[in-house]
């Protein structure tokens, strides 16, 4: 499994390295770029928008040659669970968001539009057999009808491609901390003897994440565009899934969403304040600047000082999940306590020598001027 593995990130690592540079120039030819045009954009120049090709191609390399060449020494076999029937529905989802999300970031697409093929691909998801099929909790195992785990299904993959998509806001940022769920991920379905094709998944993706974050990272040369960033939440909460598919016990369900807790919260906390601020549903799907990464910048941090955080806080979030299956409640809540006081202690003194920092370096660009 692990020659696999390694083989999977590996491929679609130098797929995804070395195809970015034909997407910044197929962007800049497409004029698929990010302009500056209002105080919710962090970039202060014009930037290329379509990285996320390059993630989404180093993704179907290595996974179609690893399924095909896995196959062939029969060390997985894709008719049990009718698990080729599955991948169709995932490729022909993401292919629905890829093609509209790519229209969006060359052309620009209203956000309904965007949300409509969404609810499109994730209905052709669960109608080719992946889903949310039982919940096994005391008092409510098997407790749903059918019809309400799809609506289930649907929501979730909806909820995660947007929550990717929202927090996708600084250089570097959706892509890190997707690159971090990848990883808590793998090593949860390690830990839960998922199947096979659920761990290939999550490798490819995150080899193909890696590729692109150099490229990625502040200061960005380019940008993941929606159609990057939506295939990240699509994948990423479809994977999760499949990683989950032998056992439904609480906490094997609770993983994924703590993994995802960062994205979530950000989201979740963007409906109350728009339907709040614009009371009304339609305000729900207007872009705003109250985002926790824009909070941080208005405090006073830098790109790259944001990022590192939301970064930790992402791992954070992710060791807890693998603490709490791996060793159960008591040392993830023992863990996180730990974790909460040392931010506290240290917070303070972090935000002053930041500050201190910030100021010495304005010290010395006011020195060079006058020189």
């Amino acid at each position: 499994m692990w020659g696999d593995i390694a083989i999977a990130f590996t491929i679609a690592f130098m797929t995804s390295f070395m195809a970015t540079p034909y997407t910044i120039r197929l962007a800049k030819k497409l004029g698929a770029v990010d302009t500056p045009k209002d105080q919710r954009r962090i970039n202060k120049i014009t930037m290329p928008r379509l990285g996320g090709l390059a993630v989404i191609l180093g993704f179907i390399i290595s996974v179609v040659y690893l399924l095909v060449a896995m196959t062939i020494e029969r060390n997985i076999n894709l008719t049990i669970d009718n698990m080729y029937i599955k991948l169709i529905g995932f490729f022909v989802g993401a292919a629905i968001i890829g093609i509209t999300c790519f229209y969006d970031d060359v052309k620009g697409a209203k956000a309904l539009v965007k949300l409509f093929a969404q609810i499109i691909a994730a209905i052709v998801v669960v109608s080719c057999g992946i889903r949310i099929d039982r919940i096994d909790v005391a008092f409510i195992d098997n407790f749903f009808p059918d019809w309400a785990y799809n609506i289930l299904t649907v929501g979730w993959i909806v909820g995660i491609t947007n929550a990717l998509n929202l927090i996708d806001g600084l250089d570097g940022l959706s892509t890190g901390i997707s690159i971090i769920s990848c990883i808590s991920l793998l090593m949860i379905f390690s830990l839960n003897g998922s199947p096979l094709i659920s761990i290939i998944l999550i490798t490819a993706l995150c080899g193909s994440l890696v590729g692109f974050l150099p490229y990625n990272f502040n200061p960005a040369k380019t940008f993941i565009g929606d159609t990057g960033s939506n295939f990240l939440g699509y994948s990423l909460a479809i994977i999760s899934i499949l990683g989950v598919a032998k056992t439904y016990t609480a906490i094997v369900i609770v993983a994924p969403l703590i993994v995802l807790a960062l994205p979530l919260f950000d989201t979740v906390f963007a409906i109350f304040r728009r339907l709040k601020n614009g009371k009304s549903l339609k305000a729900i799907i207007e872009p705003d600047a109250g985002h926790l990464h824009h909070k941080m910048l208005k405090k006073g941090f830098t790109q790259k000082q944001a990022v590192l955080i939301l970064y930790g806080l992402s791992a954070i979030f992710g060791v807890f999940a693998i603490i709490l299956l791996d060793s159960g409640i008591w040392k993830a809540l023992s863990f996180a306590l730990i974790i909460i006081v040392i931010i506290a202690m240290g917070y303070k003194e972090f935000f002053k020598q930041r500050l201190l920092g910030d100021h010495e370096e304005n010290m010395e660009n006011m020195e060079d001027k006058e020189k």
